[in-house]
């Protein structure tokens, strides 16, 4: 991989049972991105496969290995 592939590619951001919202979901833009960077809220699923993927910005949401749900 090129660097300036490496340097285009989509953040991942590692989120825990803590973090997840409603049945299993993130939000983003998340609280931790820069105000700049925002674009509409979208919620993505990450309880049914264990990650998502944003479609507006390609942030990848993954969950924590070892993350443990209740109730999914």
């Amino acid at each position: 991989m090129s660097q300036s592939a490496a340097a285009a590619a989509p953040a991942a951001v590692e989120v825990t049972a803590q973090d997840l919202k409603g049945h299993g979901v993130v939000f983003c833009p998340n609280p931790k991105m820069k105000l700049w960077s925002g674009h509409p809220r979208v919620f993505i699923d990450v309880a049914s496969t264990g990650e998502g993927k944003c479609p507006y910005c390609g942030t990848v949401y993954k969950l924590a290995p070892g993350t443990v749900l209740h109730g999914h």
